[in-house]
């Protein structure tokens, strides 16, 4: 991992700072900055959010996608995870808590907007941090990337219709001009630009493309660090006068984490796929493209919305809790082994 995404929870929370005390000092200027749109768009955040989403784009492979079948029980335990589980399972843990066990403590007028976020985070399978937790517990690349490539395909079909279901069964409105602008802006552009630049890449080479993308990796992390300082420079009274919604929307993004990769790894377990595999099943299945779910909270509902702010409380403990969705898996080879060695016998 670099250093940017190794302390990028330490980034974070300066960011929170930072944006808090701006936004504090300098008002009229960012209210400037939310004002400069074109159709509902803040082309500020649109430039920012191509520059954080296109580097990771790039490391996506679509000619993986014919590998697909050569580890066909874990790609369906994936798909299974991420499309049928995951934004269910959060949209129930979103109604639970926040609409529930949590109400009194949240502003009543944000608790459908903290739900939105929820569902938008959960409905966005991660795209380049698994390739990051599939080496790190020597999960088969080639499962990585064709899993990648294939949740990235579903995702330019199946991202809207999902988040417009899941919003509807919780009683939110579904702004549907604004939500397929934000699949073509943020998925399906992106998608045909990197792929333009991956192409013209290689075409030079890989020690080429290799280079290319330790070059422009940073910017990703710098594009997302600089979004979260403007959102949190108007988020920035809610949040000093509700310091506790953060600690309490990371409730249910935890269990989610948990139970979701705990879900893909047990069933690749019972399938009898390899421990390789099951790795970055599971880690795909807990880990989220905060990227995307970021960018289409603030279309959606805007900088000021308890969507934005839900998304990024998933950006905020993203890697130290994959970091312990790692350790368990490496730490838990052995009984993930005998397991798949008895089925076998």
């Amino acid at each position: 991992m670099s250093v940017f995404e190794r302390y990028l929870t330490v980034w974070v929370f300066l960011c929170i700072v930072v944006g808090i005390a701006l936004g504090q000092v300098l008002p009229g200027a960012f209210q400037a900055i939310g004002r400069i749109a074109i159709a509902e768009v803040n082309l500020p955040v649109g430039l920012l959010i191509w520059v954080m989403i296109i580097p990771m784009l790039l490391k996506v492979d679509f000619s993986a996608l014919h590998q697909v079948r050569q580890h066909i029980r874990g790609i369906g335990v994936t798909l299974f995870v991420n499309w049928l589980v995951k934004p269910f399972s959060m949209a129930f843990l979103g109604w639970l808590f926040l609409r529930h066990l949590f109400a009194a403590y949240l502003p009543a007028d944000q608790i459908d907007s903290y739900v939105a976020g929820l569902i938008l985070l959960a409905a966005a399978p991660c795209t380049a941090m698994v390739f990051v937790w599939s080496r790190l517990t020597n999960g088969d690349p080639l499962f990585t990337l064709s899993q990648v490539a294939l949740n990235d395909s579903i995702m330019v079909f199946a991202f809207a219709p999902i988040v417009g279901l899941l919003l509807g069964i919780s009683s939110i409105t579904v702004p549907w001009a604004t939500l397929l602008t934000s699949v073509v802006l943020y998925i399906v552009i992106p998608v045909i630009i990197a792929q333009i630049i991956r192409r013209a890449l290689l075409r030079q080479g890989q020690a080429k493309f290799d280079a290319a993308l330790a070059k422009i990796g940073p910017w990703s992390i710098g594009a997302l660090l600089t979004t979260l300082v403007l959102l949190f420079a108007f988020q920035g009274q809610a949040i000093l006068k509700q310091p506790l919604v953060i600690a309490l929307l990371a409730v249910p993004i935890l269990i989610q984490v948990f139970f979701n990769s705990a879900l893909a790894y047990g069933l690749n377990r019972l399938a009898g796929e390899k421990h390789s595999v099951a790795c970055p099943s599971a880690l795909i299945g807990a880990s989220n493209f905060f990227e995307l779910a970021v960018a289409a909270a603030i279309s959606l509902f805007g900088f000021n919305s308890g969507a934005a702010l839900a998304t990024v409380v998933g950006v905020l403990i993203e890697v130290p809790v994959m970091l312990l969705v790692v350790r368990v898996v490496n730490a838990s080879k052995p009984w993930y082994e005998a397991g798949k060695a008895r089925q076998s016998s």
